[in-house]
């Protein structure tokens, strides 16, 4: 899990792909005053690195039928369940995230369900099988905003 260092034309590459994954790369590499097989080396070079995982197409989850969205906290019974219970989350279609956190949860999932009533049946048929102590659930009535993280790469002295 290293800190890679990235030089100004690295950010600015990022910052264009991230606004727009399908940007073509000789559209960014006049930009940024260089050649596209350069463009091209960079994005291979930070793919390489692990700074780029990939490019995706972002699904509207209400315009599939998903019009649920819920957060919950899982409590493990012990802490020898993570690897089986984090195994068998990832077998469940509708769990689109899994954290291992601090606080009071062992894990924070999100999950996606046609309706209420799908989200209680995931929690009764799918969940409550995997042997959990309990959990605790959060509906989001609608997501506020999403973004990436900025990508600045000017040093901070303030950490």
């Amino acid at each position: 899990m290293g800190h890679h260092q990235l030089d100004e034309l690295d950010g600015k590459i990022l910052k264009m792909i991230v606004g727009n994954a399908r940007i073509p790369f000789l559209e960014v590499a006049r930009e940024c005053n260089v050649s596209g097989a350069a463009i091209h080396q960079r994005i291979q070079k930070l793919t390489a690195l692990g700074v780029i995982k990939g490019s995706e197409f972002i699904i509207d989850n209400t315009k599939v039928g998903y019009e649920t969205c819920a957060y919950m906290g899982l409590f493990l019974k012990t802490p020898g369940q993570f690897p089986t219970v984090t195994e068998a989350l990832k077998q469940i279609p509708e769990v689109v995230e899994c954290h291992y956190t601090t606080g009071q949860y062992d894990l924070f999932i999100k999950i996606y369900a046609k309706n209420n009533q799908h989200l209680l049946s995931i929690i009764h048929n799918k969940l409550q099988p995997l042997g959990l102590a309990r959990t605790e659930s959060l509906i989001s009535f609608k997501e506020a905003f999403k973004r990436q993280i900025p990508i600045d790469l000017e040093e901070e002295d303030d950490y």
